[in-house]
């Protein structure tokens, strides 16, 4: 038998696969697809994701779940042209969806997809991936990645394609990308003026509009508009504007007009070519409202400049305008308005317009129903009426302020702010500022006080400054509840609104019950405090001050410890003591109110009297001469007794009940009687200031010896009177025992009601005094000094001496 051999094996076939038709009927099995390593497969899943995803956001969402973006987003960088166009596609539909392209961000893809923007690349990959872009270019990060990635030369060399939509994808990228000011530059280096200029000749609506606003954004930049202006596309714009079947087109083209004529170099050079002229042609041209109305906007851009405004003024622009004040559009009118304060920035412009007849047409425009043409014709009226007097006269006999008066109640902030403003400066002529007033302006303005908002609170108390300057102005306004939300202002750290609060205030502090009624809002305080801040401190916070304690001696004298002799003491003054920085100062009525105590009296000056009281016809000649030691009243007895009958008098009944008045005070009167009788016959002004000194040392006490004055019962006597009146207010001329403060306060009071002058100043320890100027020489001879030399009083200790001021017996009297 023959040996068996083993057959050797088979080999395997290697014939390929009949072709597979594969079909999928879910999105799922779809994306599984596009991890085929088959390209037909790809091509034709990508394709199928595609159509499944125009079909709406839902399926995009859905796919985006299955997790279809990552594996398209390999694939648009795929070998084969079929797979990678259809993979672009699908991406290109996916993006347009918000949390599709959310997602995409996260897988850096735009250096992939500007990869695929040569022009060796497919045209319906241009699309595709442009329309990806369009989508991210949205988002501030995606158009850093694009402008990193060079992405903006390829897109505006597609600018040039002949397909309409990678024109419109790739010029929504660019467009959204120089809304930054480093793309902007960009495109300009790179040549992207000439190609967008081109794309205004497109058959393409959405295209051009697209083009316009790019080249809005762009020529912003002045090297952009010479550029612009040298392609000639100031006249391609010119010839846009000229074309009505372009009118849909109009108001962007306007707006790059605008920015070509906005620095002054463009403009002229537009204005020798004759495109200033064609423009304002084209305002006057009836055509569409709306067009129209960005006709005049952008001639209220233009002026802007100065060296534009005179140009146009030249071109007797404001005539254009007048004639627009009066056509139907509100929005034309409102426009046109907007324009004037441009334009009216210019001094002669603003008298164009009132010989023009301007004015009394934008007044007309204050009562009308749209508060977007009232607000606008405020603003024009309040810049025409700036610096002008012939305007605001102009608006005044047009019955302009009546209406303005009545919008400061609007409740537009911006047209209060500009009606508070125009009769700031119309008030600054009287027959105008009492017709404002006649109306109501001050009750009106009290609301605006109030404000929240910066610029009517700016130009509220501006108005006010201006209009209460006198005093029934002031009176109303008190009486209107305006005094205290401008007091409120002082809180304020706008620094124009607290400037403006203090200019206001040191106006209506020029009259004592103003400047009275304020200090009880605490505008005292609120001022020291801004005076002593380095940042809020200025020369109109200290001018208020000073205003303020200028028709508030009581209160000026506690805080600064001096009067001057220009201070003139009246009625109703009382010294309260020596008050500490930013502590309120009570008024007198306050202080009267409040229960006995053992502070010192607040020492009140009253001469005033409801009817007349006889001199004595004596008075002891002698009060200077009293023995200090006697402990018996000094004064007259007919004094005593109308002293005695005084304090029965003005003891209140029921304080409860009955309203407050300040105490008469006979005693005063009387010597307000006897100073004028005996003080102002004498000749020698020294010898008048003498004899006063003796006068008011003998009404409280006569001259008490230095060694002898803690001996003197002013403590007791001034005690008593307290008790006596159950009042902490005790009137002066009640005093028959004082020392120096209340001989200096008395000695100051007698001598400004008699029209002699001096101070009162106060030291410590209830030491005060008065400082008085006197001529050196022999008035007979009528050889005086040159310079007047300054003395103080001595009241206390040898009445009517006076000491030359620095000496040591000066220094003596003024310290222990």
């Amino acid at each position: 038998m023959g040996k068996k051999v083993k057959k050797e094996s088979e080999t395997p076939c290697k014939e390929t696969f009949e072709p597979l038709p594969v079909e999928g009927r879910t999105p799922a099995t779809v994306v599984l697809l596009l991890s085929s390593p088959e390209e037909d497969i790809l091509a034709k899943a990508c394709e199928a994701i595609h159509t499944f995803a125009e079909k709406g956001d839902e399926n995009k969402v859905s796919l985006l779940g299955l997790g279809a973006l990552e594996p398209l987003c390999q694939l648009i960088t795929h070998n084969n042209k079929l797979v990678r166009r259809n993979a672009f596609m699908a991406l290109g539909i996916m993006a347009s969806n918000g949390d599709a392209k959310d997602a995409l961000k996260k897988f850096h893809v735009i250096p992939s997809i500007i990869d695929k923007l040569s022009l060796e690349e497919d045209i319906v990959v241009h699309e595709f991936a442009t329309l990806c872009l369009a989508s991210l270019s949205v988002d501030f990060v995606c158009k850093v990645q694009i402008f990193d990635n060079k992405g903006l030369p390829p897109l505006i060399q597609l600018l040039s394609t002949p397909d309409p939509d990678v024109k419109k994808n790739s010029l929504e990228i660019i467009f959204n990308l120089v809304q930054d000011y480093q793309s902007r530059l960009a495109v300009h280096e790179l040549g992207g003026i000439p190609p967008l200029l081109e794309l205004l000749k497109s058959d393409f609506p959405a295209i051009q509009r697209l083009a316009l606003k790019t080249l809005q954004n762009l020529t912003t930049d002045k090297d952009t508009r010479n550029t612009f202006r040298e392609a000639q596309g100031f006249e391609k714009l010119m010839d846009i504007l000229s074309n009505m079947d372009f009118s849909d087109l109009h108001a962007e083209a306007l707006q790059v007009v605008a920015n070509c004529m906005s620095d002054s170099e463009s403009f002229q050079l537009i204005h020798k070519g004759g495109g200033l002229m064609r423009l304002m042609e084209f305002v006057l041209t009836p055509n569409i409202p709306e067009i129209q109305s960005n006709a005049v906007k952008c001639i209220a851009r233009v002026a802007q400049s100065s060296e534009n405004r005179k140009l146009l003024h030249e071109q007797n622009v404001e005539k254009v305008l007048v004639e627009l004040l009066s056509v139907a559009d509100i929005g034309v009118k409102t426009a046109t308005c907007q324009a004037v304060p441009a334009m009216s920035v210019h001094l002669a412009s603003k008298d164009s317009f009132r010989d023009l007849g301007g004015i009394p047409a934008v007044v007309q425009l204050l009562n009308n129903e749209s508060l977007g043409l009232r607000e606008a014709a405020t603003q024009a009226l309040s810049n025409l009426t700036h610096s002008n007097r012939l305007n605001a006269f102009a608006v005044y006999e047009a019955r302009g302020h009546e209406i303005l008066v009545q919008q400061l109640s609007g409740s537009c902030p911006r047209t209060v702010a500009n009606s508070a403003a125009t009769l700031g400066n119309m008030a600054g002529q009287e027959v105008i500022r009492c017709s404002i007033l006649s109306h109501g302006a001050i009750r009106a303005l009290v609301e605006p006080l109030k404000s929240t908002d910066t610029q009517v609170l700016v130009n509220a108390t501006q108005c006010l400054a201006v209009l209460a300057c006198d005093t029934d102005a002031r009176a109303e306004l008190q009486s209107a509840g305006g005094l205290q939300p401008l007091v409120n202002l002082l809180h304020s750290y706008h620094k124009e609104v607290l400037h403006n609060a203090c200019m206001a205030i040191n106006v209506c502090a020029s009259d004592e019950p103003t400047a009275v009624e304020m200090c009880k809002f605490g505008v005292l305080e609120m001022l020291q405090e801004i005076n002593q801040s380095v940042n809020r401190r200025s020369s109109f916070s200290r001018l208020a001050m000073i205003s303020l304690l200028n028709s508030n001696l009581s209160v000026k004298y506690s805080l600064t410890d001096r009067l001057a002799s220009t201070d003139i003491i009246n009625d109703g003054f009382y010294d309260a003591g020596k008050v500490c920085v930013c502590r309120r100062i009570l008024t007198l009525e306050e202080l009267s109110k409040q229960p006995v105590n053992q502070h010192r009296p607040i020492i009140v000056v009253n001469t005033a009297t409801e009817e007349t009281v006889d001199v004595p016809e004596e008075r002891q000649s002698n009060q200077s001469e009293t023995d200090t030691s006697s402990k018996g009243d000094r004064r007259t007895p007919r004094k005593k007794k109308v002293d005695e009958k005084q304090k029965d008098e003005t003891r209140p009944e029921s304080p409860s009940v009955q309203p407050w008045k300040m105490m008469d005070d006979v005693s005063l009167q009387l010597l307000v009687k006897e100073a004028k009788e005996s003080i102002l016959p004498l000749n020698d002004e020294r010898e008048q200031y003498a004899a006063l000194a003796r006068l008011v040392s003998g009404a409280m006490g006569g001259a008490v010896e230095m060694e002898k004055l803690h001996e003197f019962p002013w403590v007791l006597h001034l005690s008593e009177l307290k008790f006596q009146l159950q009042s902490n207010v005790v009137p002066i001329g009640l005093i028959s025992r004082g020392i120096y403060c209340h001989r200096a306060l008395l000695f100051k009071c007698l001598a400004d009601c008699i029209g002699m002058s001096c101070t009162l100043e106060r030291g410590e320890y209830n030491r005060a005094w008065n400082e008085v100027l006197l001529f050196n020489g022999n008035p007979s001879s009528n050889v005086r000094s040159s310079q007047p030399c300054r003395y103080i009083v001595d009241l206390m200790h040898q009445p009517g001496s006076l000491f030359t001021t620095n000496t040591p017996a000066a220094v003596q009297y003024q310290t222990i």
